[in-house]
């Protein structure tokens, strides 16, 4: 595609001038052999820390404006190269990103640099989806400078200093040779040591909450560094390089052990502060508007979920009533909820074996795709292959059971990892617990969320999109929101549709209903512990295995948990308007299929580019 040389000139020196900048300002640390070269701007004098405002070209073409945020990635990335490991861009991975004032302060100067690049770009020349990557880019500078500058969870969570995936995945890139993934493991192990010293001196009154998860979860990253590596080096045929990585492997660990230790000193020292795991009204609000991108509020979507709430339980007190004499025939049915509890507490004792809980999850997966291919709602892409594992041992204690990692936009061929929680750890009234609550309805509607057509599916899609942005930026509502949403379309469509499925389904929907709830609640108005697990069991009808899992997640996260029903929510809402807008017309693949080609972006981005499609 051909452009106009003036229009060229003025945004791609902004550009240029900015990744030079960024590659002048990285520490000495930075520095060394790449397996890959990036690409280099010419060399040109350091800018100030205050640089002015980029002019603002006119007639912004698509073409350029994807070049300049292309540059602008490959620049992010050089100062992200943990983050970039992780969305599967390896040209950096022999790189390790230290939490020190220095990163810090080259970052802060960077995002803002990037900033006034991406807003020197006038939107409405913009094309839709074009627009849609200006909007999520811009969004993502500022909520990082936010976050590096006020919020500072870098002080307060030591959970954010877990090495275990990046190391594991450096391992994973299935386009490099082995040698050369074991000489950028070795790079990086040299720097460990100073890693881990930052990351103690950053350290300033923890929660006791993160000091927890911490703790568990860098304990188990130990398992990458005395099993995976090892285990991968055994293969290497490389003297010096194996007896290299072999003693740097001892001082990578003792240097986990030794930040590990600290925190566990710090947790039996009487004396020593913590602050809340809670948020300030101020604070949440503005974690929400920069990761939930909602045109809703974080108190409207709270009132919509109390709203959704008393639906739901309308509804299933009809199915209990209409259930009762086929599995209660000769008792009375309670009233109120006390029926409902009852009828689910009799499905619930379908389940599976603590031992086959895996293999049960993976035995659905076909199941669930043979029936997206016979009612045509997607086309499924049977090349990108779906690997069902246990959650390792860096990932546990999050309180989520089950999970999706996707290779990323820039390795979209490689495998996703379906994590699913074993029982091994567990008693067994705590391992009866969480398979009553993930019974034989329940985990059939779990596998929708997380794989087919839910979370596998869509990530798919997003990394098939020519937008990297919407890719590795992508919005938790938009994703989380799909995977919401499929579980009800599914049995709309008819997918095992009894009765009893969707009553065990309403159960199962008003988890997202009381996530928002819960997570509104106990940091905007103080609920407390016992207030919160009574929501959940007593209105959510969870098991208390979950209630106290979903517990721990509302005290380690901050607005995530809101993310399922905003986006799900949001889904219905477009989804109605385009029904009623279309008509016959209407047709549920092709809307499925055009609201995943624009890939992870906001949902209400999203709805402006579909119904402007249509006027």
């Amino acid at each position: 595609m051909s452009h106009r040389k003036t229009f060229f000139s003025i945004v791609a020196t902004a550009a240029l001038l900015v990744a030079s900048q960024a590659h002048a300002q990285q520490p000495a640390q930075q520095a060394g052999r790449t397996n890959e070269k990036p690409q280099q701007a010419a060399p040109v004098q350091q800018a100030a820390t205050k640089p002015a405002p980029a002019k603002r070209p006119t007639g912004s073409s698509d073409a350029m404006f994807k070049k300049v945020t292309d540059t602008l990635l490959t620049q992010f990335w050089s100062w992200h190269p943990n983050w970039a490991t992780t969305v599967g861009f390896h040209r950096f991975d022999e790189h390790l990103d230290l939490p020190n004032a220095n990163r810090f302060s080259g970052k802060l100067i960077n995002y803002r640099n990037w900033l006034k690049t991406v807003d020197a770009f006038g939107k409405k020349d913009l094309s839709p989806s074009a627009r849609m990557d200006y909007e999520i880019f811009r969004n993502q500078l500022r909520y990082m400078i936010w976050r590096l500058d006020t919020f500072k969870s870098y002080t307060w969570n030591p959970a954010e200093y877990n090495l275990g995936e990046v190391f594991e995945l450096t391992l994973a890139n299935p386009n490099r040779s082995l040698r050369d993934k074991m000489s950028n493991v070795s790079s990086r192990l040299t720097k460990i040591n100073q890693y881990y010293m930052a990351a103690q001196e950053n350290m300033d009154k923890p929660t006791r909450e993160h000091l927890d998860l911490a703790i568990m979860q860098l304990n188990g990253s130990l398992t990458v560094f005395e099993k995976t590596i090892p285990d991968s080096l055994a293969k290497l045929r490389d003297d010096k390089l194996t007896k290299d990585i072999t003693a740097q492997l001892g001082g990578a660990t003792q240097a986990i052990q030794r930040f590990v230790k600290f925190l566990e000193d710090y947790k039996k020292n009487a004396k020593a502060e913590y602050r809340d795991y809670r948020l300030t009204k101020d604070q949440y609000n503005k974690k929400f508007n920069y990761e939930i991108q909602s045109r809703y509020t974080a108190q409207e979507i709270y009132n919509r979920a109390q709203s959704r709430k008393k639906e739901l339980h309308d509804e299933m007190q009809r199915l209990t009533t209409k259930l009762w004499p086929k599995y209660f025939a000769n008792e009375t049915q309670p009233s109120g909820l006390a029926g409902v509890k009852k009828m689910i507490d009799k499905l619930s004792e379908q389940h599976a074996n603590r031992d086959s809980f895996l293999e049960a999850v993976q035995s659905q997966i076909p199941e669930l795709e043979k029936f997206v291919k016979e009612k045509d709602l997607l086309s499924l892409d049977p090349t990108k292959p779906l690997v069902v594992r246990q959650t390792p041992a860096y990932m546990e204690g999050s309180g989520a059971g089950a999970s999706i990692n996707d290779p990323g936009p820039y390795n979209s061929n490689g495998k996703t990892y379906y994590n699913v929680s074993l029982l091994t750890n567990y008693t067994p009234e705590q391992a009866e617990s969480y398979l009553r609550e993930y019974n034989d309805y329940i985990l059939q509607i779990l596998n929708i969320h997380e794989a087919v057509p839910g979370h596998y599916t869509q990530l798919v899609y997003a990394n098939q999109s020519p937008s990297a942005i919407k890719s590795v930026f992508g919005n938790g509502a938009m994703v989380e929101g799909w995977a919401v949403y499929t579980e009800r379309m599914m049995l709309e469509e008819g997918y095992k549709a009894t009765d009893e499925m969707w009553l065990m389904y309403n159960k199962w929907h008003l988890r997202s209903v009381i996530n928002t709830i819960l997570d509104y609640s106990v940091h905007n108005l103080n609920m407390t512990e016992a207030a919160a697990k009574k929501l959940m069991v007593d209105e959510g009808f969870q098991q208390q295995a979950e209630a106290d899992n979903k517990w721990k997640r509302a005290t380690i996260s901050q607005v995530q948990l809101t993310s399922y029903f905003t986006g799900y929510t949001e889904i219905y809402d477009l989804r109605d308007e385009l029904k009623k807008q279309q008509g016959e017309k209407f047709n549920l693949k092709a809307f499925h299929e055009k609201f995943l080609s624009y890939g992870s972006a906001p949902v209400k981005f999203i709805r402006e580019t579909m119904l402007g499609d249509l006027q």
